[in-house]
């Protein structure tokens, strides 16, 4: 009888260690799950093409003979609330690919502001958030010896391309060092 007294107490300390062993593995194996929702921003802009009189440059163009100046200042806004490296590309072309337009059109770039690298005119400040750049250029001149009469009735196509990168957490001496920047499209006027 003392030896069944015994072993009923061994047991039920065996059982009494086996409860209170698995109470503190349930404690120290808990397992918790997180999920975290991480949304990237965006980065918007809107090119602007305004003339010297402060009126939206027209869709359809302007009329243009040897020698003439036209008003087109380009310049491009941060609409987004991030901060951006910007670049700019300028293609020119005469319409139906008839003739080349290379030497008629003379712009007067901005070399202050923007600096020219690999086809491509980069800003050389951060563009903030709300703010716009300085104009890339303010004027087209239609280089009046350049241009003859086989010109006449075509239309001279200027095209302005603008590529932005985030500049937060993208450190770089100059904006052309940046990473990130979006594919360039292959531009035909």
């Amino acid at each position: 009888m003392k030896r069944l007294k015994f072993v009923m107490i061994v047991v039920c300390l065996m059982i009494a260690t086996m409860l209170a062993s698995g109470q503190t593995l349930a404690y120290y194996s808990t397992v918790g799950k997180s999920t975290n929702v991480i949304t990237s921003g965006d980065i918007r802009m809107v090119i602007r093409e305004r003339t010297d009189e402060g009126t939206d440059f027209p869709r359809e163009g302007v009329y243009v003979a040897p020698g003439d100046v036209v008003s087109k200042i380009v310049t491009v806004e941060n609409t987004c609330t991030h901060p951006f490296y910007l670049k700019m590309q300028i293609t020119d072309a005469v319409r139906e690919n008839t003739l080349l337009s290379d030497g008629c059109l003379k712009l007067d770039i901005d070399t202050e502001n923007w600096t020219f690298v690999d086809g491509f005119y980069y800003y050389n400040e951060i563009v903030e958030p709300g703010t716009a750049t300085s104009p890339l250029f303010t004027q087209a001149e239609i280089i009046g010896e350049k241009v003859d009469n086989s010109y006449l009735g075509k239309t001279f196509l200027l095209s302005v391309t603008a590529y932005a990168v985030q500049s937060e957490n993208n450190p770089a001496s100059h904006p052309w060092e940046a990473a990130g920047w979006p594919a360039e499209e292959v531009i035909t006027p």
